[in-house]
């Protein structure tokens, strides 16, 4: 009897054993097959890493008083103001650094004609003149927006994507620019634009002006257009009405409108745009006091010239929400 319980001892022994040499040996081999974490490199979208902060960023273009860009100020030159109180500037850059531009190409019978080619080749210009690391991304719209690239830094398929495509229907301006909002703020760069290559004219939108006005001012997007205009837009009621708007968008988020006259004043605008891109300053501060009541508070920036240099001009855009904001590192 003793020997019967001390075999199935033995084997309770044993089995336990057993047991604890598969645990560890499961428990080893799921350590073994974790993948380490691959390490994020420049170019890998994950490095923008999403950070909720109270830090408000501003991007600004300096330009003297014939219109050209100022580089090379201190950070001392700029003083910020949000509700009329001077802040502390805590961040300040004025690197050529990439950005995330949102190209919005109008494709609606009104671009019907000589206008679309000639705005693909100025496009061409605009891409050839930008940061090297800029990512694209491509919206053409009609009666409705779509979306043909998403984020690439291929600007050579931005304009192939261009190169067939045949202007017809109505325009849903509106809808591209909502669209584009939202899709250029997922970008990887800290610095987000819109590019709008349109006459302006709006019929098919599912979203109206107040819409996408409200939109823009509530994210960090500075917003260039390019009016594609003949002598009838130009002075025809629906025109105007399309100037307005593109001049509306543009000065909120501290970008410009163009309406060149000519072919080569429009090759001339494209290219304007990219260096502004490419020489502007960004400034950042934390609101005295911060309380993020989804309240809007006006900025003003102010800048002063070096010694020797003539008056200056700052631009940027016209405030912001009281809002944690999502920043990107």
């Amino acid at each position: 009897m003793k020997k019967s319980l001390n075999v199935s001892r033995s084997c309770i022994a044993h089995r336990w054993n057993v047991l604890v040499l598969v645990f560890l040996f499961g428990t080893f081999s799921a350590i073994a097959q974790t993948p380490s974490p691959t390490p994020l490199t420049e170019d890998d979208p994950n490095t923008a890493i999403k950070v909720k902060t109270d830090l408000v960023t501003l991007t600004l273009t300096v330009t003297d008083l014939y219109g050209r860009y100022v580089s090379g100020l201190k950070k001392d030159a700029f003083k910020v103001f949000d509700n009329n109180q001077e802040q502390e500037i805590t961040f300040f850059s004025d690197a050529d650094a990439p950005v995330s531009v949102g190209i919005l190409f109008d494709v609606s019978d009104s671009m019907s004609g000589e206008k679309i080619g000639k705005a693909r080749k100025a496009l061409g210009r605009f891409i050839n003149t930008s940061h090297p690391s800029d990512e694209y991304f491509l919206i053409a719209f009609n009666s409705r927006a779509q979306l043909l690239l998403d984020r690439t830094r291929d600007g050579e398929s931005v304009l192939q994507k261009l190169t067939l495509v045949q202007p017809k229907n109505n325009t849903a301006l509106y809808d591209a620019c909502y669209l584009g909002i939202e899709k250029v703020t997922t970008g990887t760069r800290q610095k987000k634009a819109l590019l709008i290559i349109s006459d302006g004219q709006d019929n098919a939108s599912r979203y109206n002006f107040g819409e996408v006005r409200r939109l823009l001012k509530e994210s960090d997007v500075t917003v260039y257009a390019v009016g594609i205009l003949d002598g009838r837009d130009s002075s025809s009621s629906d025109g105007l009405q399309g100037q307005a708007f593109l001049d509306e968008l543009t000065s909120v988020t501290g970008g410009k409108a163009f309406y060149p006259q000519t072919d080569v004043e429009l090759d001339e605008i494209f290219e304007r745009i990219a260096l502004e891109l490419r020489h502007q300053y960004s400034v950042g501060f934390t609101p005295n006091d911060f309380n993020p009541d989804g309240k809007w508070h006006k900025v003003k920036t102010k800048v002063k010239p070096p010694r020797g240099l003539p008056r200056l001009t700052v631009r940027g855009r016209e405030g912001y929400y009281a809002t944690p904001t999502t920043n990107y590192r």
